[in-house]
């Protein structure tokens, strides 16, 4: 298996309603300094419906600018769909809806 596979593989035992960021994404898929590619496999992400890449958020819980699927507001709106909280400042509550 290829890392992006493996990036798929593990973006898609991401719970709905939970989040994960790119390190973590990075360290299941078998490699902790590829955190960056992690982004790469996500925007070609081959299958948006099996694959739910808008669970993956950075590390201090924003969005991506560059989600490909519609920009940060699309993937804020599918999280918040999926119950996934937002603190003030418009980042996901890592400590409560975060993977560790």
């Amino acid at each position: 298996m290829n890392f992006f596979e493996s990036v798929y593989e593990a973006v898609k035992a991401i719970p709905a309603g939970r989040v994960a960021n790119y390190g973590l994404i990075a360290r299941i898929a078998g490699n902790p300094r590829m955190a960056r590619q992690v982004g790469w496999a996500l925007h070609v992400n081959p299958d948006p419906t099996a694959i739910p890449c808008h669970r993956v958020v950075t590390v201090d819980g924003r969005c991506s600018r560059a989600f490909a699927f519609g920009g940060e507001n699309t993937q804020r709106e599918f999280l918040l769909k999926e119950g996934v909280g937002f603190t003030e400042d418009g980042r996901v509550d890592m400590k409560k809806y975060g993977l560790t």
